[in-house]
């Protein structure tokens, strides 16, 4: 058995001073040579694949604004070209292709590095940098290959507010994400699916929040809710933005916490769902946190140890215990 991966770089998709662009992909080749994993073929998404999850009003006026070109289409600001649209198809279908690897038993596990990125996307519009949601394509598949539940982490800095629209109503999906609070998009309070406990679980965080939050965070909060809810495959939203290093965000993560915290998720997989787990690259805007994170997931996924380099953190942690307090109160972990 084996890490399989998929790469979508999407050259053609990028706009002058955009921080979503190729070049943060521009360290990641020596991370694929040494990894060990095996890469997929990737065909595009099919129309509708992507209504699984969009409406088609949606895909057809995407489709159209790309083909007018360049073009910002929302304050973020999310842009298109006149490559985007076939960029977002193909980066939807490597993360089938990774996903149907890892149901059919092809591959143990599998890591999707793709551009343009896609947990803002909303059923009904493309937003935040994103066009079409990868993971949540994913998680349709996932169904209606007859999985009966399926798990998505999301520790992208940003909340996944496209990923939670997506199954806000859908029992068979649970969504837990990790976020700064108070940055873009807004969303994602504790309390925020009212009707959704234990289910739709988010943990909004304090500026410089770390590797000692994060390790409490999987402990106390990721850890039951994947027990509770057992799924048969877990989808992980890897936003590599949440480094202390991130041009645009401010939490306090470590290479080697992202490590920690994507072991601890192939572990539980492991337990869970027969080891049945597939990474979704989301945010991170600076190349060297890009490739030390994407390699912090591969040894992961490998069960291999892995030495990051020292980082001298400038600033201290925020105590997050009362914040976790009021998230295991809500959701009643533990009673």
């Amino acid at each position: 058995m084996t890490t399989a991966y998929a790469f979508v770089p999407s050259p053609g998709h990028t706009y002058p001073d955009h921080p979503e662009s190729p070049k943060r992909f521009d360290l990641l080749q020596p991370v694929f040579e040494r990894c060990g994993a095996t890469r997929l073929e990737t065909p595009s998404a099919t129309r509708e694949e992507i209504s699984w999850v969009h409406r088609t009003g949606m895909i057809a006026s995407l489709e159209r604004a790309c083909w007018r070109g360049d073009a910002i289409i929302d304050s973020a600001p999310t842009f298109v070209t006149r490559t985007s649209f076939q960029d977002a198809l193909r980066a939807a279908g490597a993360v089938l292709a990774c996903t149907r690897a890892v149901l059919t038993g092809a591959a143990e596990n599998a890591f999707a590095v793709v551009r343009p990125p896609g947990h803002h996307a909303e059923p009904d519009r493309s937003m935040g940098f994103c066009l079409f949601n990868n993971v949540a394509i994913a998680a349709r598949e996932a169904l209606r290959s007859g999985l009966k539940r399926v798990a998505v982490v999301d520790y992208d800095a940003h909340h996944g507010n496209g990923t939670q629209a997506a199954f806000l109503g859908e029992d068979r999906v649970a969504y837990l994400s990790t976020h700064q609070w108070g940055i873009y998009p807004g969303t994602g309070w504790i309390d925020e699916a009212r009707d959704a406990k234990k289910r739709i679980v988010n943990v909004p965080l304090p500026a410089g929040s770390g590797d000692q939050a994060y390790a409490q965070i999987a402990d106390e909060i990721i850890e039951p809710f994947i027990t509770e809810f057992a799924p048969a495959l877990i989808l992980v939203s890897a936003g590599f933005d949440a480094h202390w290093m991130d041009p645009i965000t401010t939490l306090g993560l470590s290479t080697a916490g992202f490590h920690t915290l994507s072991r601890k998720l192939v572990d539980l997989a492991k337990v869970a769902c027969e080891g049945k787990i597939v990474f979704v690259l989301e945010g991170g805007y600076d190349p060297m946190n890009m490739a030390n994170g994407v390699e912090a997931v591969f040894a992961a996924l490998a069960g291999k140890s892995f030495e990051a380099a020292a980082e001298e953190i400038p600033r201290p942690e925020p105590d997050i215990s009362q914040r976790l307090h009021d998230i295991k109160a809500w959701h009643r972990y533990g009673r």
